[in-house]
């Protein structure tokens, strides 16, 4: 992501967890982990959605862990269906930030996850954002968000998205009366739109 990147590995479930954290500009406010799409489809940590999600956070003075699920890069063990990378993301939680304030996000699969431990977290711990990006609904039963939270939830999806299309988003939202901001002819991978995305995210963690 850039020079200053701190790439380590920390022991999981399953093994290794490779991590690369940077840090805020400033005072940091805490620490955000943000989740990669789909490993057996080329997710990675350094994905280009991923590193503009960390660097949305970075800027607004949020340190943050990407990392590799298991099976990926330098990260231990074989995809396991989602199961076991939940248990990935819960354990780096556990051992990064096991208190303080915690951000979570998520990138297409990523989201998913992401979710999932929102769902797992909420009632121990204090969630202060939470940022879906192509949630991959419809591909995966996607956890609800508690309605505490829906404040701090941003959920951006791409109107002319193929991977996830915007309807599959929306059957999941509409039940919660979740927002969606979409954005028009937004891919899934939101090419030539990365710097929209990161504004808005920015946006959000400023509100």
């Amino acid at each position: 992501m850039n020079s200053q990147t701190q790439r380590s590995t920390v022991a999981g479930p399953a093994g290794a967890i490779e991590v690369a954290r940077d840090l805020a500009q400033g005072i940091s406010r805490g620490l955000a982990f943000v989740s990669h799409p789909h490993p057996l489809f080329g997710g990675t940590l350094d994905n280009k959605v991923v590193q503009t999600l960390a660097r949305a956070f970075n800027q607004s003075g949020w340190d943050t862990v990407r990392y590799n699920f298991r099976g990926v890069g330098e990260s231990a063990g074989s995809h396991d269906g989602g199961r076991g990378e939940l248990e990935d993301l819960l354990c780096l939680i556990d051992t990064l930030q096991p208190q303080g304030p915690l951000c979570l996000a998520g990138f297409s699969f990523g989201a998913f996850i992401t979710g999932c431990a929102c769902a797992r977290l909420h009632e121990q711990r204090s969630i202060a954002k939470l940022v879906l990006v192509g949630t991959a609904a419809g591909r995966f039963e996607v956890a609800p968000i508690p309605q505490a939270l829906h404040d701090r939830t941003l959920v951006v999806h791409g109107e002319a998205d193929d991977t996830v299309p915007l309807t599959a988003v929306m059957d999941w939202a509409r039940p919660q009366v979740l927002p969606v901001l979409v954005i028009p002819g937004g891919g899934h991978f939101f090419h030539g739109q990365l710097p929209l995305l990161k504004n808005l995210v920015v946006r959000h963690l400023s509100a």
